[in-house]
């Protein structure tokens, strides 16, 4: 039997302390401070990248991290990575994260993101049913240097940029625009009181008013489509996409290996009542985690099938579920997606999250940074999973979430859209970190903006190697994958 615990809070003496430790300063103080921070590590700096021999292969880093995972989905990751450098890239944040440790940084924190790439922003629903823009992928969440997250960006840009083939000075243009759209994004915070900062969002319509240059003829129409697209993504539109009636009621079909019923996997095969039973405990200590009224909320509904899915790139063989679950009938459905959490990518280098499990800390991350998060965010532990304890996320699978089309974007449009990410990026720093000091060390020139542009086409170089490198390995029998998932 699946047995779980309840999602708790940090137990005394651990409880968790802002990315922000400093004594009280007043505002010329944290000014001061940033601005001294330019004669320790030169905005020039961060420029720098240059692997040397003793840098750690990414493959190997790769590979450690497979073995938490279900060995039967790994050739899907490795197939998905081995696409392109940008989803190569896209799956490589602990080989990023390992190449940054080393790079300079000005020793100011905030709740990073961790994998602040560009296909990690998108759109998705607020509780008051309007269309938000912001980051959504939290995994590798975790108080840490702002400058990691901005250079993430940036060469994910780079990257993708390079993909949709862009010459090198339309590249240099979208990277420029970004980080310049960061510094002057939190200078801007740096004036506004915490409250604002706090109150800050982006919304669509807010975003479809500031883009309004880019965003006209063709290119309206598929913004506007896609702003439809994004609301049949509720959860009636994912019972049509997910589900089917048959005569036991609605039921999650199964599309293999990417989607399948708890029923069909083979440690539940056995005895199915039983994995449903487990499960239904998970749930039952999950609410624990949600606030009390969206407990009332979340009893209405009532747990009928549960299926594992796999998501992403850099996620692929972690233990994902999709939870169909309905009030009083198909016409009320809700669908949970619990995802499983481990260590941040950052704790190898920065030191252990302070929280203990590390579904809280994604939870704890996500609604630090972002403007406003899902209703059904919470966390659980199971123990009882191949005879390990095993920490899990909890949201909706799919509420309006809707993503940018990289791939097809025109250069003007990926410049606005790296340019969004940019300022939401800052409003999510500036929410947790000294906003003063960061915004006062960036200052009003081009300095920091033009020694990340190096940087990200540093890195990019790198990546397009890795990315070779896997497909060797892919090539020659070292690494298995499958192409079509």
């Amino acid at each position: 039997m699946t047995r779980t615990t309840t999602a708790r809070r940090p137990p005394s003496g651990r409880a968790a302390r802002s990315p922000v430790e400093a004594p009280y300063l007043t505002r010329a103080e944290r000014v001061a401070r940033g601005r001294a921070l330019r004669a320790e590590v030169p905005r020039a700096a961060h420029a720098e990248f240059t692997p040397g021999a003793g840098r750690a292969d990414p493959l190997e880093l790769l590979a450690n991290q497979d073995t938490a995972r279900l060995p039967e989905l790994l050739p899907i990751r490795y197939g998905r990575m081995a696409v392109s450098p940008f989803t190569f890239y896209r799956g490589a944040a602990l080989p990023m994260a390992s190449d940054l440790v080393d790079t300079p940084r000005t020793g100011l924190r905030v709740q990073a993101c961790g994998d602040a790439h560009c296909a990690n922003f998108g759109m998705f629903a607020s509780p008051e049913r309007r269309l938000m823009f912001d980051a959504n992928d939290f995994d590798e969440t975790l108080p840490g240097p702002w400058e990691w997250d901005v250079k993430r960006l940036a060469a994910s840009l780079e990257i993708a940029a390079r993909d949709n083939g862009y010459p090198g000075r339309t590249r240099r243009e979208i990277v420029l625009a970004a980080v310049a759209a960061y510094r002057t994004a939190m200078r801007g915070f740096a004036a506004d009181t915490s409250l604002d900062v706090w109150y800050a969002a982006a919304d669509i319509d807010s975003v479809r008013s500031r883009f309004e240059h880019v965003i006209r003829g063709s290119r309206a129409e598929r913004f506007a489509k896609s702003i439809d697209k994004a609301k049949t993504k509720d959860n009636l539109g994912t019972l049509a996409r997910f589900a089917g009636v048959t005569d036991d009621g609605a039921r999650i079909v199964a599309e293999p290996p990417l989607i399948v019923p708890v029923s069909e996997l083979t440690e539940s095969r056995s005895d199915p009542a039983a994995a449903m039973d487990g499960l239904r405990e998970v749930l039952a200590a999950y609410r624990t985690s949600l606030e009390p009224e969206r407990r009332v909320l979340l009893d209405r509904y009532r747990l009928v099938d549960v299926a594992r899915k796999v998501v992403g790139v850099g996620s692929v063989g972690t233990r994902s579920w999709m939870f169909l679950m309905l009030g009083e009938d198909v016409t009320d459905p809700l669908f949970l997606q619990a995802k499983e959490a481990g260590p941040s990518v950052l704790e190898r280098f920065l030191g252990p999250s302070e929280y203990p499990n590390a579904g809280q800390r994604v939870v704890v991350g996500q609604r630090m940074m972002q403007a406003v998060s899902d209703i059904f965010l919470g966390w659980v532990r199971v123990d009882g999973f191949d005879g390990r304890t095993r920490d899990f996320y909890v949201r909706q699978l799919r509420d309006w979430k809707g993503s940018a089309d990289l791939a097809r974007m025109v250069p003007k449009a990926m410049r606005a859209y790296g340019e969004l990410c940019g300022w939401t990026l800052a409003r999510a720093h500036a929410r947790t970190g000294d906003r003063l000091a960061i915004a006062a060390y960036l200052g009003s020139g081009t300095a920091f903006d033009v020694a990340v542009r190096e940087f990200a086409v540093a890195y990019a170089d790198q990546t397009e190697r890795d990315h070779a490198a896997l497909v060797d390995a892919i090539a020659d029998g070292r690494v298995t994958a499958r192409a079509d998932m």
